[in-house]
């Protein structure tokens, strides 16, 4: 399993948004603050060439799947519980990881991500999307969800991270990106657990997140026992990723108060 790693202490992984990878969280890892050890592993098949390097397993790819993925990492690095931040897609993993061991959740960052299933018309999209890369690969892939990614202001003032992104997603294989599609679509409603979370939980928000916006993370922060709630100005999906200047700092903050 290939993951980045920078510095020492407290452990923290992190989970990448779908339909990026471990890179997503190179300003993190290149920041990281005193006594703190930043993990950001690539989740199955992702940065593969093939279907997860040729294994099998990606066709049947599930968030349980991914989130046990996570577990024997954290196995091998002999890590015993973490802070799980998870973004986007990487939030329905920590749900799920939270299913299998809550125990090993020191801390929980929920960053752009939703607990309910997908809608039945959301069904419908994924299995549209999963069809779009088989057929023209990641580029169409980006070329499609580059404008939900991030937000306006980031698309007006930062054109070099949009660039950024689009290659990021190019660096997939396009069989990871379909099977992590139909995971997506099959994940249960994690609605359920929100009461039951007992580790101290951060949500996280862009005020121009248009695909999941501010109000769901709040509602979800609500139904979360003592949770704090941020929400970033002029940031969309990729909260981590698109603060400038003191927003950089506010973000920074957010992300290590677990």
């Amino acid at each position: 399993m290939r993951y980045l790693e920078a510095g020492s202490g407290r452990p923290m992984l992190l989970l990448h948004a779908f339909p990026l990878s471990a890179e997503q969280w190179l300003p993190q890892l290149s920041r990281v603050p005193s006594g703190w050890r930043i993990i950001a592993p690539d989740l199955r098949g992702f940065r593969g060439t093939g279907p997860a390097f040729d294994d099998p397993g990606v066709e049947g790819a599930t968030m349980e799947a991914y989130a046990s993925d996570v577990l024997a990492l954290m196995d091998h690095l002999d890590v015993e519980r973490a802070v799980i931040g998870g973004l986007s897609m990487g939030g329905y993993v920590a749900f799920a990881l939270l299913g299998l061991a809550a125990s090993r959740v020191a801390g929980l960052i929920l960053a752009n991500t939703r607990a309910s299933a997908d809608s039945p018309e959301g069904r419908v999209n994924r299995d549209r999307m999963a069809a779009l890369v088989l057929k023209e690969g990641p580029a169409a892939l980006a070329r499609e969800m580059l404008p939900k990614l991030l937000g306006e202001t980031t698309r007006r003032e930062q054109p070099d991270l949009v660039h950024v992104i689009d290659h990021l997603i190019r660096l997939n294989a396009a069989e990871a990106l379909a099977a992590a599609l139909l995971a997506m679509r099959d994940r249960p409603d994690s609605t359920p657990m929100l009461p039951t979370i007992a580790c101290p939980t951060t949500v996280i928000t862009g005020d121009e997140d248009t695909a999941v916006p501010p109000a769901e993370s709040e509602a979800m922060h609500r139904l979360i026992p003592q949770s704090h709630f941020v929400v970033l100005p002029k940031v969309g999906h990729l909260s981590n990723l698109e603060p400038r200047g003191d927003l950089w700092k506010n973000a920074a903050t957010a992300w290590i108060s677990i």
